[in-house]
């Protein structure tokens, strides 16, 4: 049973999954979903992958600007303390996971709700998902970390597009321009998310985690710097029970059975 109010949190085998929990809000994200979701993921147990989705018709329609504090704490002002205490730590905390992270998007994911989605390694959308950058419709630049995600995932003019046009990117035509892994028919959305997150966590999860430090090491690194950080992650990589695990099923024509270790 989850501890929280605003999501549901739940270990399935090696998946950890996080289900946002407003759906008459559309899952729209306040700073106390932040926190839960942040709560959630800083401790994940002994899973191995996570996986995050919406209840209801969406995928998280942004951050709810009525909860959100601006009224209270002062307009712009407002927005930056709930920004630097709340949204900005969430996103961290998923994008540092030590382990892989499948997002599932139905419906809308606009906002912070694209920002969330887009923070996974892998997302998988519906045909009926969207991702929607808003904020231009309401006088607000984006955030979230869109405007270091989208540039890295799509290029400049695309990511430009999304933020000065806010034109709504659907599920099919974010794949073929490489801003998520994978579109799929609605009624197919769940299992392939499902099977996406049970054979990661299945894998040498240890390895993974070392490629999404490296990864996202190298956006900002040069080539010199990044062998020196492949090397580095090689040396622990190598050492591990599932490299061992790995070169002796190699060896035997067997499939390894990897434990994350």
């Amino acid at each position: 049973m989850s501890e929280f109010e605003m999501i549901k949190a739940s270990t399935s085998g090696d998946v950890r999954t996080i289900t946002l929990s407003r759906p008459d809000r559309l899952n729209a994200c306040p700073p106390q979903m932040a926190d839960e979701i942040f709560e959630a993921i800083r401790d994940i147990g002994g899973a191995r992958a996570v996986l995050i989705k919406g209840e209801g018709r969406a995928f998280c329609s942004g951050a709810d600007l009525a909860a959100r504090g601006e009224s209270s704490l002062g307009g712009g002002e407002g927005a930056f303390q709930s920004l630097s205490r709340h949204y900005n730590p969430m996103i961290m905390a998923l994008a540092n996971l030590p382990v892989p992270v499948v997002s599932m998007v139905h419906g809308p994911a606009a906002g912070v709700g694209c920002s969330i989605a887009l923070a996974a390694d892998f997302v998988v959308a519906g045909k009926s998902g969207y991702f929607l950058q808003a904020f231009v419709n309401i006088g607000l630049v984006p955030d979230g970390g869109s405007s270091w995600m989208l540039p890295r995932l799509i290029g400049t003019a695309q990511a430009t597009r999304m933020m000065m046009l806010g034109e709504k990117i659907h599920g099919e035509e974010a794949e073929r321009i490489g801003l998520i892994y994978k579109c799929v028919d609605d009624e197919a959305l769940n299992d392939e998310a499902e099977a996406l997150a049970t054979r990661l966590a299945s894998a040498p999860t240890k390895a993974l985690g070392l490629m999404k430090q490296t990864l996202r090491n190298g956006l900002q690194s040069d080539l010199g710097t990044t062998l020196a950080a492949e090397a580095a992650a090689q040396r622990i990589a190598g050492a591990s029970k599932d490299a061992m695990e790995g070169g002796m099923a190699f060896l035997e024509k067997r499939k390894p059975q990897f434990k994350g270790q």
